[in-house]
């Protein structure tokens, strides 16, 4: 082993590790390890920077725009009211319709996408059917897994593997290659989701359920200190506002403005208006406190918000969205919104303490309570996905509509037939869905998901200094050498399939599938090299094995989304994913040596 292949194996052990520590985000730990390829000059500056002109994410940031512009012009609503009508069938028919609708809308769109315009009809079709919303969101994140397996287009984590792989000197995938594994595969998942689903997957409330009854009947109400109030120059605390029971303070406004300091620091002076959430009992305790005048709903026409009244609402945050990064108090929700959060859900964790000062994240389910008008005026936001109740059905714009469908079959169309490569029929796509009114350029800008992309052009980099070092032909070697003293010369080839299948499955569970496909590509075609083998068939196998994560809700985005939605747990994912993960790999292990032969 020379130093610059020991150099590299510590990068990538140190973007690992960043990768599962998730302090720093994972699109600046990739572009962090980039950077420093550049500075040590490990790999020739031309070449490190040469990975911007890579066409796999050219093409996957193309997707995105296109797939914005289907959702944008309406089309998936059509698709919508079909799958509503299907909640008086049994369980089995309505998951085979979801997963089947979903499944092939992800074969051609992005998966993301896909899940956000389904969740609140799929929240609905649950209430129809009366039945918890945890028996079918797992589903309906698999089955847009699924989907995206059968094409080249399905999934980011293809175009990845086949844009490396072009560059290495391989064939191009064509676009309907990966159907012959994914489409079998596809019904074989769907029909474990519709006969399995109801019995295994788990009951699991929504962030709703932590709401006491009385919780739900809060009042927004103000008070004012009085210049001879006991409580000026005292904190909240002192004055008995904080850890009084049914009343919280929102936000303390003075001469005009709120102020922006921690409010528990803060000392009150006369005149200060504060905003507060009172339950019943709660009012009657701030009427009590001498010096604090409490003014009715009725003079400041404030209305009472109730649970009955619709004015609770769960809703989550979306990737594009204006909130990440910031906290509820930087992003000045109260007033943007006229709303205000009472929890918020990541990760399994119902948080309803600092909220303030707590970052958001794409994929947090956020808890809010406003009037029924600031829900409607909230509705119209991007910036966060209400589920209460099914979007309605945009205005069926035909002319769009056939537009964007039309542009998306030309560029399968072209790609399929090997008139263009993928990448410049997404791009023509894209400028022609923009010239046609479809999506505005600015719309069509932040359609695109850049911590993706940067995310791509980082772990490409760190597989091209593999490559170039000779640490990913050094690593190939190895564990060629490894199964060789395990396994007869005569099952070596698929043994080795088996064991980049599951070496890619297990890190795709942990980290991004994208920065997985990225990293395991070169080692694959390494692999292959060594073996003398066939390289498709373990290109497909990293392919598929980094798309088919099921067992974990960290493992792909879509599963992050419906595990804070769902309130499910992270053993959820393990007790019913895992038999899906398996199946994948049966499947997987028949199919690719008969149609790849090694």
């Amino acid at each position: 082993m020379t130093w610059p292949i020991a150099f590299v194996f510590l990068l990538l052990l140190a973007a690992l590790v960043s990768f599962v520590w998730e302090r720093i985000p994972a699109d600046l730990t990739a572009l962090a390890v980039l950077v420093v390829l550049l500075v040590t000059g490990l790999v020739p500056e031309n070449d490190v920077l040469g990975v911007f002109a890579n066409p796999a994410p050219i093409t996957v940031g193309a997707m995105f725009v296109l797939s914005a512009a289907l959702v944008k012009c309406g089309a998936l609503d059509l698709l919508s009211g079909w799958i509503e009508r299907t909640a008086r069938w049994r369980y089995p028919l309505v998951m085979l319709a979801l997963a089947g609708v979903v499944a092939l809308l992800s074969a051609f769109v992005n998966n993301t996408p896909v899940v956000v315009v389904f969740l609140p009809i799929t929240l609905n079709l649950a209430r129809r059917m009366h039945l918890p919303a945890s028996k079918l969101l797992i589903p309906l994140s698999y089955a847009a897994i699924l989907g995206g397996t059968c094409t080249l287009i399905g999934t980011s984590t293809n175009l990845i593997v086949n844009g490396i792989a072009v560059t290495q000197g391989q064939p191009a995938f064509a676009m309907f290659e990966l159907a012959w594994l994914g489409v079998p595969t596809t019904i074989i998942g769907a029909l474990y989701l519709a006969f399995f689903g109801l019995r295994r997957l788990p009951v699991r409330e929504m962030l709703t359920s932590i709401l006491t009854a009385e919780e739900r009947r809060e009042y927004i109400t103000e008070a004012f200190v009085q210049a001879d109030s006991r409580a000026v120059g005292r904190t909240l605390a002192e004055a008995g506002l904080i850890g009084a029971k049914g009343v919280r303070v929102l936000e303390i406004v003075r001469d005009g403005a709120p102020l922006d300091t921690e409010r528990t620091e803060v000392r009150l002076a006369a005149g200060d208006r504060l905003v507060l959430a009172c339950r019943p009992k709660g009012i009657v305790h701030t009427r009590g406190l001498a010096g604090v005048d409490l003014v009715t709903e009725l003079q400041l026409g404030l209305e009472q918000i109730a649970a009955h009244e619709g004015a609770l609402v769960e809703g989550i945050v979306p990737p594009r969205s204006a909130l990440v990064g910031y906290t509820v108090r930087e992003s000045d929700f109260r007033r943007r919104f006229a709303m205000i959060v009472l929890a918020v859900h990541r990760k399994g964790q119902n948080l309803r303490e600092h909220l303030d000062t707590l970052a958001l994240e794409a994929g947090d389910v956020l808890l809010r309570m406003g009037t029924d008008q600031a829900i409607a005026r909230l509705r119209q936001h991007e910036d966060v996905v209400l589920f209460d109740r099914p979007t309605l059905p945009a205005r069926p714009q035909y002319r769009k509509v056939a537009w964007v469908l039309s542009v998306i079959g030309a560029v399968v169309g072209a790609a399929t037939a090997g008139w263009v490569p993928i990448q410049i029929g997404a791009l023509v796509g894209c400028v022609i869905i923009c010239l046609t009114g479809c999506l505005k350029p600015k719309a069509a800008y932040r359609a695109v998901e850049w911590n993706i992309l940067f995310l791509i052009f980082g772990m490409l980099a760190l597989g091209l200094a593999m490559e170039r070092t000779g640490a990913a032909a050094w690593l190939a070697q190895e564990i060629v050498r490894g199964v060789e003293v395990a396994v007869p010369s005569a099952y070596k080839a698929m043994a080795m399939l088996a064991c980049m299948y599951l070496v890619t499955a297990v890190l795709t569970e942990l980290l991004s599938n994208n920065a997985v496909a990225a990293l395991m590509t070169p080692i694959a075609l390494g692999v292959a090299t060594a073996l003398n083998a066939n390289p498709r068939a373990y290109l497909v196998a990293v392919m598929f094995a980094a798309s088919a994560a099921f067992s974990t809700p960290i493992g792909y985005q879509t599963n992050t989304y419906v595990y804070g939605v769902g309130g499910y747990r992270f053993s959820d994912f393990v007790k019913f994913g895992l038999p899906l993960n398996l199946l994948c790999f049966l499947m997987a292990m028949l199919m690719i040596p008969r149609l790849w032969p090694l």
